[in-house]
């Protein structure tokens, strides 16, 4: 019998987006030893993922839009060589759902997975942010056998279009990674991990860390591909790696996940908190979206108001208690590894595909 072929359809480069390596594709040798053979096609080659969101390089990324484009165009001639079409996000970034209109004339078979409220009416004035296609993610939803989204919020919205949605939050490693140890610590540090886009976020806690600076010896470590500055506080950059991702997390005693309450963020899968939790660091997170759901207050992390004084009472707590940070991580880590590790949620991913061959 011959073996059920998956062809890939994402964004961007494999290893590379946290959206794909913490969702379906750390997930590529379960689904071949199942009997899959999987392809992928990604529209953001090696060259363009280095100068996407770089300032300027306008003609490069030019370059890197018409490359894309030509890969989908390839990807449309052999689409019916594949039992299914796994789709993240979008198969081209602008415009109408021409290209996914196309997909689904042609493919057996589609799966779409989407991680973020794409589809939200932008505000931004950048003319790359007025022509991206936002009614893409309807019209995939609409056309797809089944659908996979990373919070129930997401899935709420979906099931408008589609009953066949199965939510799936990012996934850790928990077999490779150890979790760290928390010890009594002249120097706290409390630690950051995100993106140029989520730097934002870190004004609502900057008021407790000034204060918290103020109070005890401290330490901000941010890990991002862009700096942070706070005047008062102690700040050490560090720029993000896949190589040294596990390594610079561990310098964290305690880890902040601010976010506004603002219907984009209901999309988020609760990931930075998971990072955290992973290597069992406490986490103090903003008490809103998916975030009440991966942490229990108090049991293996904290979820607070965005207040000064909320985020420094845990924060105070954390920083004078070494024994509660071991206590918390410990707990965070267990979290993990029962509900948000690959082993947990390899089933899931299974009987989407399973249910389609």
């Amino acid at each position: 019998m011959r073996s059920p072929k998956i062809l890939f359809l994402s964004p961007y480069p494999f290893g590379k987006a946290p959206s794909q390596r913490l969702k379906f594709e750390q997930y590529y040798t379960l689904f071949e030893d199942n009997g899959f053979e999987l392809q992928t096609s990604s529209f953001i080659d090696d060259d363009f993922w280095e100068i996407i969101y770089k300032p300027g390089f306008l003609l490069q990324k030019i370059e890197g839009t018409v490359r894309g484009y030509l890969r989908r165009i390839k990807d449309l001639w052999r689409i019916r060589q594949f039992d299914i079409v796994y789709i993240h996000l979008w198969v081209t970034p602008l415009g109408p759902p021409i290209f996914e209109w196309l997909v689904k004339k042609l493919a057996k078979k589609i799966v779409y997975d989407i991680d973020d409220m794409i589809y939200l009416n932008n505000t931004q004035k950048r003319f790359i942010d007025r022509i991206k296609g936002r009614n893409k993610p309807i019209a995939l939803m609409r056309c797809a056998d089944a659908v996979i989204v990373c919070s129930p919020f997401l899935e709420k919205f979906a099931k408008q279009y589609n009953q066949a949605v199965t939510t799936i939050l990012a996934s850790y490693n928990t077999a490779a990674t150890a979790p760290k140890t928390h010890d009594a610590k002249s120097l706290t540090t409390i630690g950051w991990t995100g993106t140029h886009s989520t730097l934002k976020y870190l004004s609502i806690v900057a008021p407790a860390l000034q204060e918290l600076s103020r109070m005890r010896n401290v330490e901000f470590l941010v890990i991002c591909n862009a700096p942070f500055f706070c005047d008062g506080v102690t700040v050490r950059n560090i720029t993000w790696t896949a190589q040294n991702e596990i390594s610079d997390l561990k310098q964290i005693d305690i880890g902040l996940y601010p976010l506004e309450k603002e219907e984009w963020v209901l999309g988020k899968s609760g990931n930075k908190a998971l990072a955290y939790m992973n290597v069992g660091i406490p986490c103090i997170a903003t008490n809103y979206g998916t975030n009440a759901l991966v942490i229990q207050h108090k049991e293996d992390g904290f979820l607070v108001e965005n207040t000064k004084e909320a985020w420094l009472e845990w924060l105070l707590f954390l920083v004078d208690n070494p024994d509660e940070r071991a206590r918390i991580g410990k707990n965070a880590r267990t979290a993990v590894e029962q509900h948000f590790s690959v082993f947990a949620n390899r089933e899931k991913y299974l009987k989407v595909l399973l249910k389609l061959v």
